[in-house]
């Protein structure tokens, strides 16, 4: 699948939320990870961490640490929790985010699909608790991080059909002033 132009793969990111019972090679998330690596950081903090996610029983209770919106994370071949350490950083949502689809848009480049779980200000299943204190405590991640999301990839069972480009809202687009 590689060999996408830039536009087509931007086209053909769409929202995965059911993969292929196989594993996403060493040479897929490799990649995946150095574009995540890549990615802008304000003033270079660097202040994103990501835990790769891999075992089935571990994927299954990360995939409870919300009430709707983070059930496939059980089925992924691959999830990662992008999270960051707040005291380096007043943009680490930003540089998160930036980092997070990073790896959405090369997991489609090479033909792998994917889907975000936001964490960061979402209730948890349990009470009194956030999905970000649920994730934290089940991965032992620092008091002085926060969780931004958590991005599940593997191979497709579907494909979806690409953005229609003709459909776009393109009243949503202002120059000059809104």
């Amino acid at each position: 699948m590689e060999g996408k132009t830039f536009q087509e793969v931007i086209e053909g990111r769409r929202s995965h939320r059911k993969f292929a019972d196989k594993a996403v090679s060493d040479e897929e998330a490799k990649k995946i990870l150095d574009a995540a690596l890549m990615a802008p950081a304000g003033k270079r903090a660097n202040a994103w961490e990501f835990i790769v996610i891999t075992d089935k029983e571990q994927a299954k209770a990360l995939s409870e640490c919300k009430p709707f919106g983070s059930a496939f994370v059980a089925e992924a071949p691959m999830s990662i929790v992008v999270c960051a350490d707040t005291s380096k950083t007043d943009v680490w949502v930003e540089d998160c985010s930036i980092a997070a689809i990073y790896m959405q848009l090369t997991a489609e480049s090479l033909g792998l699909g994917s889907c975000w779980s936001q964490i960061r200000q979402r209730a948890s299943r349990k009470e009194g608790k956030t999905a970000c204190g649920y994730v934290k405590e089940l991965l032992g991640i620092p008091d002085n991080y926060e969780v931004e999301c958590i991005i599940s990839i593997g191979h497709k069972v579907e494909e979806k059909r690409p953005f229609d480009p003709n459909r776009l809202q393109r009243e949503k687009i202002h120059w000059g002033r809104f």
